[in-house]
């Protein structure tokens, strides 16, 4: 098991309603599916969500023979259950993105979007994702951009301390962190990734903005300049789309689960358990979500 790093935890939050239902987000969640339904292939046969929550953007995600929906916090993935468990093809699966409880290609298409800015160690997380991820596979990526407007001018203005050109990221408050498009790409790059198609959104995530230009203009603006992506990012979100290489494993036929302590594949013992053995631990699956936070207590 990987040395363990902090996780922000939403466990037991009301982050559904305090910062999405009635908060005047509408803006932002509208852009958010533009961008990945441009980016996102249409069907596939299995699509894991990391840091999917209380299943936001699951209904993006028809085309998928299986859909698995990923986070730390099960109390959000009850949330998400309680909508969408009548549909056998979603998954909900707790767990740590350091130690991802899943065989090695197993999914053919990963999407991550508003998580990563709570990563202690992204390269971590990247390399992780390059393992779960079939040969070709596509990763769309969402991260929070360190070199956007808003950060350039309270810095030209001396109003921030910390330099959005600086490539290294930025912990601007406690396991929030701003990236770099640079040094994101880089990281993508090294751990296996081609990078492709980005786009820049929510360029008018802007209060004034979102109380008096109507809803429909503001996201049919940002559909239009999303692709000015290609030239540079100055948004405070960027949506950038992945190919794995040719080259890695293809999970074999019958395995999906696999042990986040020793990477074995796992044996379902019945509904509620999956053992391990080659370390011995077992892990349970309590009313259809599958817990890999810990191991269970014999």
């Amino acid at each position: 098991m990987m040395k363990k790093q902090p996780i922000c935890n939403y466990e037991n939050s009301d982050y559904r309603t305090q910062f999405w239902e009635g908060q005047g987000r509408e803006y932002e969640d509208l852009v958010e599916r533009v961008a990945l339904k441009r980016l996102v292939p249409a069907r596939g046969s299995s699509l894991i969500e990391i840091g999917a929550g209380f299943g936001r953007l699951s209904n993006e995600y028809t085309g998928y023979d299986k859909v698995v929906l990923f986070d730390y916090s099960r109390s959000l993935l009850r949330e998400a259950q309680a909508h969408l468990q009548h549909d056998p093809r979603y998954i909900f699966v707790a767990g740590n993105w350091y130690d991802m409880p899943f065989v090695s290609g197993a999914f053919d298409t990963i999407v991550q979007v508003r998580s990563l800015h709570h990563a202690t160690d992204p390269i971590a997380v990247f390399r992780q994702m390059a393992r779960i991820i079939q040969p070709r596979g596509d990763y769309i990526l969402e991260y929070a951009n360190k070199l956007n407007m808003k950060a350039i001018l309270r810095y030209s203005l001396k109003r921030q301390n910390w330099s959005p050109f600086d490539k290294e990221p930025i912990e601007f408050a406690p396991l929030h962190y701003d990236f770099h498009p640079d040094w994101i790409r880089n990281q993508l790059q090294d751990v296996g990734f081609k990078v492709g198609e980005a786009l820049s959104v929510s360029y008018f995530r802007v209060p004034l903005l979102k109380r008096t230009v109507p809803l429909k203009w503001l996201v049919g603006m940002d559909s239009l300049i999303q692709r000015t992506g290609r030239f540079g990012h100055l948004s405070p979100s960027v949506f950038v789309h992945n190919k794995a290489p040719d080259t890695g494993e293809r999970a074999p036929a019958g395995q999906f689960f696999a042990c986040p302590s020793c990477a074995t594949p796992l044996v379902e013992r019945d509904a509620s358990r999956l053992d391990c053995p080659g370390c011995g631990l077992g892990w349970k699956c309590d009313q259809g979500l599958y817990d890999f936070k810990e191991p269970i207590s014999d």
